[in-house]
């Protein structure tokens, strides 16, 4: 893929990415779809991500290009006194600085915040721990099946289900990515009108807890509890894909209007008026019943026979896809949401596109992921330094 002048809304500013896994990496692709000069800094060994999944070439699995688009890739190895030196002069220049160490561990190293605003005091300086950094489990390890527990994901499923299970996807190392990625964001926005940069720490615990309470705090939003936690019409049996002759649909309607289109929908409208299921506050009540009879109805007809009617009706409605039917879906294909590239290394390749448009300062992929210090030679002999020291920091 050719390299393309960037005019995203951080075009000019430089990260250097000293994570790996998967919430940090995700948080930087984010800031290099946006613009960003990414430096993705990686061992002698690499991300572990680069072995992880189906690969045409040893060091470019699925997981690593799922989320290092947009990238430059310098290998520098830290335990070199010489490697901690070009670092220490790439964070001069700097705008943020994102790691994925314990913060022990980054202090040890000498990239703690304190060394690091003592050499650039405006550099922004980014890390996602597993733990909140005054508390007392500042020091724990923790990954996404760590904190789906801790912070009650789990155990949302056991209320749904019957016991506790981790949602099918790392969704706190993704969602806590997104986060990462927009409080960056914000700290930057703090320095273009202050000119001060900052620490910037978004915990996981914490990050999930809060976006798994905006809804199922419930009764418990009150200082004297109101029933119990957890929103109800979200944990119910009821609540899943509807069932058709054929298939599955998924269907949702909130206000009395909608409601009374799907009745007639069903042919039914003398529903709207039966005083169970006439107002939100009632049918909010009946959840159970109201979804039943929702189930009993849809199984009359064939998904595209249904999807006709609330087409008709304006009724919100979509149709339970599998995974491996996205790549071909005809909307995902009208609408170009797959982008297909030639990797030079690992050949065609297949990424989403970049989901947040702008009307002024347009997100692109400009780079594909990079092979493992694909850009050291680049980015060092650029900072001054002669290919024999590149060699030494490198551990080559």
């Amino acid at each position: 893929m050719s390299v393309a002048a960037s005019g995203g809304a951080l075009a000019g500013l430089r990260v250097l990415d000293l994570t790996q896994f998967i919430l940090g990496p995700v948080a930087t692709q984010i800031l290099g779809d946006n613009g960003a000069d990414v430096i993705k800094i990686e061992s002698p060994g690499g991300d572990l991500n680069r072995k992880i999944g189906p690969s045409r070439h040893p060091d470019m699995a699925a997981m690593f290009l799922g989320m290092n688009r947009n990238k430059r890739s310098v290998v520098l190895d830290l335990k070199r006194p010489e490697a901690l030196e070009a670092l220490r002069a790439m964070i001069r220049d700097a705008d943020v600085l994102v790691h994925s160490t314990r913060q022990q561990s980054a202090e040890r190293l000498g990239v703690g915040y304190a060394a690091v605003a003592a050499i650039n005091p405006r550099i922004v300086y980014a890390f996602a721990p597993g733990y909140r950094q005054d508390g007392p489990y500042r020091d724990r390890p923790a990954y996404d099946d760590v904190i789906q527990g801790e912070s009650g994901i789990a155990g949302i499923n056991e209320l749904a289900l019957g016991e506790p299970r981790y949602f099918p996807m790392v969704i706190a190392d993704k969602f806590c990515g997104y986060v990462l990625a927009s409080a960056i964001s914000m700290a930057l926005v703090h320095r273009e009108r202050t000119g001060e940069g900052q620490e910037v720490q978004v915990p996981m615990l914490e990050t999930m807890m809060s976006f798994n309470l905006i809804e199922h705090l419930w009764g418990g939003a009150f200082d004297e509890p109101m029933g119990e936690l957890g929103y109800d019409r979200a944990l119910m049996s009821y609540r899943r894909p509807f069932a058709t002759k054929d298939g599955h649909v998924c269907l949702m309607a909130t206000s009395d209007d909608q409601w009374q289109r799907l009745f007639t929908a069903f042919g039914q409208p003398q529903l709207a008026q039966d005083p169970r299921f006439s107002t939100l506050n009632e049918r909010s009540k009946r959840f159970p019943e109201l979804y039943k009879l929702v189930g009993v109805e849809l199984a009359k007809r064939t998904t595209a026979e249904w999807r006709s009617l609330f087409e008709a009706a304006d009724i919100p409605h979509g149709v339970a896809r599998a995974l491996r039917d996205l790549p071909t879906d005809p909307y995902l294909v009208e609408t170009g949401f797959f982008h297909r590239y030639a990797h030079p290394q690992a050949g065609p390749m297949v990424t989403p596109s970049i989901p947040v448009s702008f009307s002024k300062s347009p997100a692109s992929i400009r780079r594909t992921p990079p092979t493992l210090g694909e850009h050291t030679d680049e980015v060092l002999s650029a900072m001054g330094y002669s290919a024999d020291r590149i060699r030494v920091m490198s551990g080559r």
